[in-house]
């Protein structure tokens, strides 16, 4: 049989695909599908407009240059976005004046912002501005209003860095500031499962990131690998004074919280969270109890520690310290089910840990 003519053109198909990235509803989701994702692959958190990079047993946030908004019809604005901050990474002094928050850190200037119409504009559709620069149109600016509310034009909805602090008069003189190791706790009690000891650590480098503090946090634990004591670098441990999140000091150093005779916390200098609150005070935390795994001289122990920080359950045992006592390292062995406050220690001083 002879064949026929070729049939007609069949209609183009979809466009290939292939930006490398992949994108992730939230953070949780990520964290539970990356570690299919290879070395090297990027990935997109929607609900916070994050940009992660798989690394080899873990994600690295990748730090995003100035948010340019798109030029739109003012009188399509429903509501206003506020990006999220923008989380660094531990880097050189020299490094930090060539990212985005050094940029900003120096005043540098955003695009400029959508002009708004000349009469006043209606509240239920406000202008869009970049909520992490100052709105330079209002500079010298004289048109009648008062000042708070060119304040509230300036800056729309940007949060504080750090939250404020409850105004609490102390019962006596609180200590001085100094600079030092800060010594902090995660914003919410733990039981003994915290999913390992990376999973505390992780923590401690979220919310530290979270409040801008660029330094390293560990947890104050002892795990299967690690003893409590070295955590913090040797040549530190002597005469850096430890602080808490306001910069007061709570120790003289990091070797007077071990041994036989080991000093207590300075009266009236509270631990706080990284989200400000006094932990001792607080409701959120109803047991005033630290864990630690360690003996008193910081060494790990491996029959108390909720089986590495994994273990919830009440019939397991780990060590913890009442904070009430003014110690970090008391010997009391409690059940890995109660919901104790966990602290989060700056590993190495440096002299730019904040932002």
């Amino acid at each position: 049989s002879v064949p026929g003519p070729p049939g007609p053109p069949g209609p183009p198909g979809s466009p290939a695909r292939s930006s490398g990235v992949t994108t992730s509803r939230s953070y949780d989701t990520m964290i539970a599908t990356a570690r299919r994702e290879p070395e090297g692959s990027l990935i997109y958190i929607l609900d916070k407009a994050d940009l992660y990079l798989r690394v080899r047993d873990g994600v690295r946030q990748v730090m995003l240059g100035n948010y340019n908004p798109f030029s739109r019809d003012l009188d399509n604005e429903l509501v206003e976005v506020q990006p999220p901050p923008v989380i660094l990474y531990p880097q050189s002094h020299d490094q930090s004046h060539n990212n985005g928050a050094g940029h900003y850190s120096q005043g540098g200037s955003a695009v400029r912002p959508i002009e708004p119409p000349p009469q006043p504009p209606v509240d239920r559709y406000p202008p869009q501005y970049d909520p992490r620069f100052p709105d330079t149109r209002l500079t010298g600016q004289t048109d009648g209003r008062s000042d708070t509310q060119r304040t509230e034009n300036r800056h729309p909805v940007t949060p504080p860095r750090r939250p404020s602090l409850p105004v609490q008069q102390p019962a006596g003189p609180v200590g001085p500031s100094a600079p030092g190791l800060h010594i902090i706790a995660l914003n919410a009690p733990q039981t003994g499962n915290m999913r390992g000891i990376r999973g505390a650590d992780f923590l401690c480098f979220q919310q530290a990131r979270a409040v801008g503090l660029k330094g390293t946090f560990r947890a104050f634990l002892s795990s299967k690998l690690q003893d409590l004591y070295t955590i913090v670098r040797r040549s530190d441990r002597d005469s850096t004074p430890i602080v808490n999140l306001k910069d007061q000091v709570l120790f003289s150093s990091w070797e007077s919280l071990f041994g036989d005779d080991v000093s207590k916390m300075r009266e009236n200098v509270p631990i706080y969270s990284f989200d400000g609150r006094d932990v001792v005070r607080d409701s959120a935390w109803p047991e005033k109890m630290v864990w630690h795994g360690s003996s008193n001289k910081g060494h790990r122990q491996t029959d108390h520690y909720c089986e590495t920080w994994r273990a919830g359950d009440h019939a397991v045992t780990g060590l913890a310290s009442s904070l009430q006592s003014g110690r970090l390292l008391q010997q009391t062995s409690s059940s890995c089910s109660g919901s104790y406050v966990v602290l989060c220690i700056e590993n190495a001083f440096t002299s730019h840990s904040k932002k």
